[in-house]
């Protein structure tokens, strides 16, 4: 793979009108999209505006302060509890001088002042919650965070609320409910603005919901169009020139015609993970998860789409442009909800829009981004069930005996339901073009069972048994790897005793940050893998360290511990062991793997400095 690299620019601090606007004190001036606003934020080096770093979903930073020759001098300069324990994913912002932090449920926000040393709690708010959301909560009441645009901070609760606040004050603008506790809908993914909308999805996959995308105005709260990941045509919103390129890939009528009867209504395919957008294309991309129920025999009969899928959709309609199923008639909980890193890679000798996502199902996957054609499919972890994915019909070639049956207990199967990624987000470099993957290393045994669906009760139809990777013979859970991936190959990997669980963030200083969940936060040179710093924090990491430059004008890196997630489900539920298919699994491979004797539950943001 061949990158046009630029050299990389030195930090930066925002000009004043830029901290002006980050503020929200520009409110005589009119911004005429937020998405403008964001793009010219994005950009600045010093700040951190978006989960993911910017739209493209990078997760690089152009700081350069820190470095592979000094990082071993970093030091903790500061933290702060966020008042909340169990599992603590996603990252802070940071918008002009303001930090802003989130925890998991009760969904604390904090705006700290970054100006006095080391900080002063601007505002606090804590939303009036149901608290039977907690109940129905899949795999941890975890939150992966915030999202800012035009002088106003964007949340979304466990119990299904998305709220406006003012970024200046934390005064509450508005709220709206995009989702209903009673029936088992949660929410736990972050929130994207694009233009002036801020984009939702929903949780509940285990609960026989139904995945949807909405669209809220950002001003009024006012909801503007619902997409739905399954259903007639008109409920999914598929545009005139859908896949229109790649027919193969699925067309009008299969939101219906590819379930048995009505199964589509309980189908899941539920929106949990990252969006990322492209604002020449005009795009925005997300991934749908596994189909309702577990058991792929109820759901016999076609490939259930659009579940396991890659959008592409227009933010001002919400009309899908194409889609692309990356694991159809899934039968093993393959969610496809992973991240989607928009890098422009070159292709042939031809500079490419490309979409890079690294799935539950064991492959990274290289589109097009503008039509959804597939480049490239290979696997980045350990995986059996497939032989590969056909480059005829860019469907996968599966392995007849792994496919999971009722009443079967299917052994051996790699990955296991967590995948070879879960949610925790890669980063890419353009200094090196490579791909920098927190990965899974574990596989399963599958037993499909009959499920009966009620509002609001578990819907999950399989008994699963969970262990470490190649088929039990391997003595770690997770690794760190640094992926090319238009080669389909490693180029370095890291092995952890642990799933890696937190995203990393790739820097100019040719560092990549990450942790693990036993609570050790690492920098390693992004060239060799070489580990050149670490430090043993309070809770293990499931969260993603950003780097910022602070009103000091030095370069911090920050990033939460706090255990939990599906894997750490047993630590942040102080779940006993007896049950090893308890937790959908999790607690079998957590007490195998010793990680309730390794960490504890926490809920601390730590922020380092070079001494």
């Amino acid at each position: 793979m061949t990158v046009k690299l630029k050299k990389p620019k030195k930090y930066a601090v925002a000009r004043n009108a830029t901290l002006l606007a980050a503020f929200g004190l520009i409110g005589s001036f009119s911004l005429a999209k937020a998405n403008d606003e964001l793009i010219k934020l994005e950009k600045e080096p010093g700040q951190w505006v978006m989960q993911n770093k910017n739209y493209a979903n990078t997760r690089y930073s152009e700081l350069n302060q820190i470095n592979t020759k000094n990082v071993s001098h970093l030091r903790l300069a500061w933290s702060f509890s966020t008042g909340a324990l169990r599992g603590h994913e996603g990252g802070p912002l940071v918008v002009g001088t303001t930090m802003y932090v989130h925890s998991a449920y009760p969904n604390h926000v904090y705006a700290l002042d970054l100006t006095q040393k080391p900080y002063a709690i601007k505002w606090q708010y804590t939303p009036v919650q149901n608290s039977q959301a907690v109940a129905v909560a899949c795999c941890d009441v975890v939150n992966r965070g915030l999202a800012y645009a035009n002088g106003k901070i964007f949340m979304v609760t466990l119990d299904g609320q998305v709220i406006a606040l003012d970024a200046n004050t934390g005064k509450e603008l508005w709220k709206a409910k995009h989702a209903d506790v009673t029936k088992g809908e949660t929410i736990t993914g972050a929130p994207l603005v694009v233009k002036d909308k801020v984009l939702v999805g929903v949780s509940g996959g285990e609960f026989g919901v139904r995945g949807r995308v909405g669209a809220y105005d950002i001003n009024t709260g006012n909801r503007v169009w619902l997409a739905y990941s399954q259903g007639p045509d008109e409920e999914v919103l598929i545009d005139s020139d859908f896949n229109k390129e790649f027919p193969q890939h699925g067309g009008p009528g299969d939101g219906t015609k590819t379930w048995p009867g009505e199964q589509w209504k309980l189908g899941g395919g539920t929106t949990w993970g990252w969006y990322s957008y492209d604002p020449a294309l005009d795009l925005f991309y997300y991934g749908t998860g596994n189909p309702g129920t577990w058991n792929a025999e109820q759901r016999k009969g076609g490939d259930n789409k659009w579940s396991c899928t890659i959008f592409a959709r227009r933010p001002d309609t919400g009309k899908a442009r194409w889609a692309y199923q990356m694991t159809p008639w899934d039968a093993w909980d393959y969610d496809g909800i992973n991240e989607m890193i928009l890098p422009d890679l070159t292709v042939k000798g031809k500079k490419t829009p490309c979409l890079v996502h690294f799935d539950r199902n064991g492959f990274a996957y290289v589109l097009d981004r503008r039509t959804g054609q597939l480049i490239e499919a290979q696997p980045f972890v350990y995986e059996n069930w497939a032989k590969e994915i056909s480059k005829e019909n860019d469907r996968p070639v599966e392995i007849p005996e792994k496919r999971t049956k009722q009443g079967v207990d299917t052994k051996g199967i790699c990955p296991n339901s967590m995948g070879g990624k879960d949610q925790q987000p890669a980063a890419f470099s353009p200094q090196t073009g490579l791909f920098y993957v927190p990965t899974n290393n574990m596989c399963m045994n599958y037993e499909g069972v009959e499920a009966t669906y009620t509002a609001g009760a578990p819907y999950v139809g399989a008994n699963v048994l969970m262990y470490s990777g190649h088929e039990g013979k391997d003595d770690y859970y997770g690794a760190f790897i640094c992926y090319d991936a238009l080669k389909g190959k490693r180029v370095w990997e890291i092995h952890e005793h642990f799933p890696v669980w937190s995203g990393p963030v790739v820097t100019a200083g040719g560092l990549a940050f990450y942790g693990t969940m036993d609570g050790w936060f690492k920098a390693v040179d992004i060239k060799t893998g070489k580990v050149l710093w670490q430090q043993k924090l309070g809770s293990g990491i499931i969260g993603n360290p950003i780097t910022f430059l602070g009103p000091d004008k030095k370069q911090y890196v920050a990033v939460y511990s706090g255990v939990g997630g599906w894997f750490g489900i047993a630590v942040a539920q102080n779940l006993p062991p007896d049950d090893p298919y308890a937790g959908l699994g999790a607690v079998g491979v957590a007490y195998q793997a010793g990680l309730p004797k390794a960490t504890t539950i926490g809920g601390e943001l730590y922020v380092f400095s070079l001494e």
